[in-house]
């Protein structure tokens, strides 16, 4: 015990000259050093009064506001509650922060802050502590002085590492909403990161990916529906691990394409690359594909002529916006039936684009070694000599076009002994003058006969043998527009055979092999990929 009696208003002074110590501490810690910490030291020339130690604290994932805020409640407090006049020392252990004096050193070392009472006793003026020289010795502690330093320190790290462990319980949990938050404007997705879900979210959407909610499968893989904890449901493309691109590369292109955002595309939600694991997942489209309807005898009459010409619109609208309109350029090459996507309203909704440029590594800006690709709506230089180029998207579109108008696949069996495949039947009433003969039999007699004969003509243009022949989409976007558009006369489309000349058995299975010795004569099966696998050319532009 110190006494203070005979000293004409030591208390008030003493308070002042702890509270000044505290102050500078607090201020040193919260806005001076990263490790939020700080010693100091008060040497009082009075003699009423001793030298008195000080030690504040506050965890280190504090903010230098927090810290501070915290300290100088602390010191408030104890200056309230423990300032008592004979007291020798005060101390209170926060959860985040603890501040400490004593008239006696009590921790280990020297002290970080070495003051000198200001000038004034009345109003304490801050002036800049001295930084005390490096020790020239050591100096021997006590056990009671190593533990209370220690046992505060224990605690003050307890409380942090608890800290931590509910924080990334909680960034946990937030994956299950936070990633699909954040695609509604494509500008806001600033990195791959914002993307990400967990694997046990996709898992517990899709049960474990179950068969039965399993969407279909093709060549990058299945497809599965799925639902979120708020209700939201998706489509789950769960990739197949034959890629060889490094996971950096596959990152970026997955951004190009979740930036991608048009009426007439699906839309890329989030995705998740865990192990082995890569998940795509998308918007859930209601009536899944078109070939499920089109080429279903009992389903082909929902699709009558006015849901049929909105889907061939809106196709060329979303081919127009990934070839001119987007900040990439896209190319499909696999543009078919079921990639195209119907939503509850019969919009349709362009799938897969933007894939095969993830798994693909020998393609070129306008030659690939690898054709792969669904043969009938393949381009004839794509087909036989790797060559592609956005006229290789008109021509699938031509043959999608025909498809969507007589209700065949490019593939099927027709009619007349004299045609086997889809452009020659569709060819052979164009130059007979019977080119409404080729109309789906389910439409009736319900369609515009004048829409009908303009979509034949506008797809046998796209499906002409040269390239250069083919109109780009933003000339069949405004050639569907506008009927006051006058067209060209078509020539005669590509692949047309007659029956003689190769079966069409032998359209379905093999290998493309460019460059070798495959035999292409038209007297000979040529043997083609039976692999149905977008391959997307990303370019930016």
């Amino acid at each position: 015990m110190w006494n203070t009696q005979n000293v004409t208003g030591s208390k008030t002074h003493y308070d002042n000259y702890v509270r000044y110590l505290m102050n500078t501490m607090a201020d040193y810690a919260a806005f001076n050093r990263s490790k939020k910490f700080a010693t100091g030291q008060l040497n009082l020339s009075h003699q009423a009064f001793p030298e008195t130690y000080g030690l504040v604290q506050c965890t280190p994932d504090m903010s230098n506001s927090d810290c501070a805020s915290c300290l100088n409640s602390l010191i408030e407090e104890i200056l309230k509650q423990f300032s008592v006049e004979g007291l020798q020392g005060a101390r209170i252990l926060g959860v985040r922060c603890n501040i400490r004096y004593e008239i006696y050193s009590f921790y280990s070392g020297v002290s970080l802050l070495s003051l000198t009472p200001p000038v004034e006793n009345n109003a304490p003026a801050v002036t800049p502590p001295l930084i005390n020289p490096p020790p020239q010795g050591k100096k021997k502690t006590s056990t009671g002085t190593i533990l209370a330093i220690t046992i505060p320190l224990v605690l003050i790290a307890f409380v942090v590492i608890a800290g931590l462990c509910v924080c990334f319980i909680k960034r946990r949990k937030s994956g299950l909403t936070k990633p699909l938050l954040n695609v509604g404007n494509p500008e806001e997705i600033k990195s791959v990161e914002s993307l990400l879900l967990d694997l046990s979210v996709l898992r517990v959407a899709t049960i474990d990916f179950a068969e039965q909610n399993k969407l279909g499968e093709g060549g990058f893989g299945a497809v599965y529906k799925g639902v979120l904890p708020d209700g939201r449901e998706i489509a789950v493309k769960r990739l197949s691990q034959s890629s060889s691109q490094g996971m950096g590369e596959l990152k970026n292109e997955l951004l190009l394409v979740a930036k991608l955002q048009h009426k007439n595309l699906v839309r890329l939600l989030g995705v998740c690359l865990e192990g082995q694991e890569k998940l795509l997942v998308y918007e859930y489209v209601a009536n899944k594909s078109l070939d499920q309807i089109l080429f279903d005898s009992e389903k082909r009459h929902l699709l009558d002529w006015g849901k049929r010409y909105k889907i061939v619109c809106g196709i060329a609208k979303g081919l127009l916006y990934l070839h001119e309109d987007s900040q990439l350029r896209i190319i499909h090459r696999d543009l078919k039936a079921s990639n195209i996507l119907l939503d509850a309203d019969m919009n349709p909704k362009i799938s897969d684009f933007g894939l095969a440029r993830l798994f693909g590594g020998d393609q070129t800006q306008e030659i690939t070694n690898r054709v792969v690709g669904t043969f009938g709506y393949m381009a004839p230089e794509y087909a036989m000599r790797g060559h592609f180029s956005i006229k290789s998207d008109v021509f699938s579109y031509g043959v999608l076009v025909l498809e969507i108008i007589t209700g065949k696949k490019n593939s099927g069996t027709f009619e007349n002994d004299e045609t086997e495949d889809l452009l020659s039947f569709v060819w052979q009433h164009w130059t007979n003058g019977t080119i409404t003969v080729v109309a789906d039999p389910s439409l009736g007699q319900r369609y515009s006969r004048s829409e009908l004969l303009r979509c034949t003509q506008i797809a046998l243009l796209c499906v002409q043998d040269n390239s250069a022949n083919r109109p780009s989409m933003s000339t069949v976007a405004v050639m569907l527009g506008s009927e006051t558009v006058s067209l060209e006369t078509p020539s005669k489309p590509a692949f047309c055979i007659a029956k003689s000349s190769i079966r069409a058995g032998s359209f379905s299975s093999g290998f493309i092999n460019i460059g070798g010795n495959t035999d292409r004569s038209s007297t000979k099966s040529v043997p083609m990929s039976p692999n149905e696998v977008s391959i997307t050319d990303i370019e930016p532009r």
